[in-house]
């Protein structure tokens, strides 16, 4: 998963840091609200670790953002050396999901990060098969088939289309897709991405005759609909 931190300190923020990516999550640090506020309105992250104070803009302020935006889909955690019980009153009250004091215990730490995770995300979690329409995926295996037909993909095939397929409906910026795919983040311009999701395409004929669509979004990335969703989403629309 990728996890945005927003700490000012260097130290708490490198030890939250190498407690996450042991687990196997990639990290975005920042030391500063509003650096991350523009990071956010840009890219896509799976979870926020904030700063309860934080430099210029809170973390309380940010979150209060971001659930405007993105509503309760992204789970936020507060790591903070203050741990008064006003403050764990008032972050609960903004839409925080958890809060830890600092220094965390790494162990404890990512249990409860992951706690979060799992509950936001279930199926990438919880499932050892991803069954949707006509498309299996085998998380073990790393295998998929179409109508129960085996297709062939490489490593970086099978990342980036259960990325998506576990996803559904979801936007995904470019350097999400980039670190959660190929491990690393995304510093400058490359046609990688859309290569490859070109490809991914044909190989899964991810068409509207199977029910979906992977549709690129405007300045930001991807997302693969699911056809039934968005026609449901249509109707609703025109009755009300």
């Amino acid at each position: 998963m990728r996890i945005a931190i927003l700490q000012r300190d260097a130290g708490q923020r490198g030890l939250i840091e190498r407690a996450l990516t042991q687990s196997g999550h990639a990290c975005m640090p920042f030391s500063d609200g509003i650096a991350l506020a523009k990071a956010l309105a840009a890219s896509t992250v799976d979870m926020l670790v904030l700063d309860w104070q934080g430099s210029r803009l809170s973390g309380a302020e940010l979150l209060k953002t971001v659930r405007a935006v993105n509503g309760n889909q992204i789970p936020v955690l507060f790591a903070s050396e203050d741990d008064s019980d006003e403050s764990v009153v008032r972050a609960f009250s903004v839409g925080a999901d958890d809060y830890v004091s600092l220094p965390v215990c790494p162990s404890v730490f990512r249990a409860r990060v992951n706690a979060l995770l799992r509950r936001a995300f279930p199926d990438r979690y919880d499932n050892v098969v991803l069954e949707v329409g006509p498309y299996h995926f085998d998380m073990r295996r790393q295998t998929v088939t179409v109508h129960g037909k085996p297709v062939e993909l490489s490593g970086t095939q099978y990342r980036l289309a259960s990325l998506f397929f576990a996803n559904i409906g979801r936007v995904l910026s470019r350097d999400h897709i980039y670190a959660m795919v190929w491990g690393r983040e995304l510093h400058t311009l490359t046609r990688t991405i859309d290569s490859h999701v070109s490809r991914l395409r044909v190989l899964l004929e991810i068409e509207e005759h199977n029910g979906f669509r992977l549709q690129p979004v405007y300045k930001s990335g991807y997302r693969l609909l699911r056809l039934q969703d968005e026609a449901v989403s249509f109707d609703e629309r025109a009755a009300a």
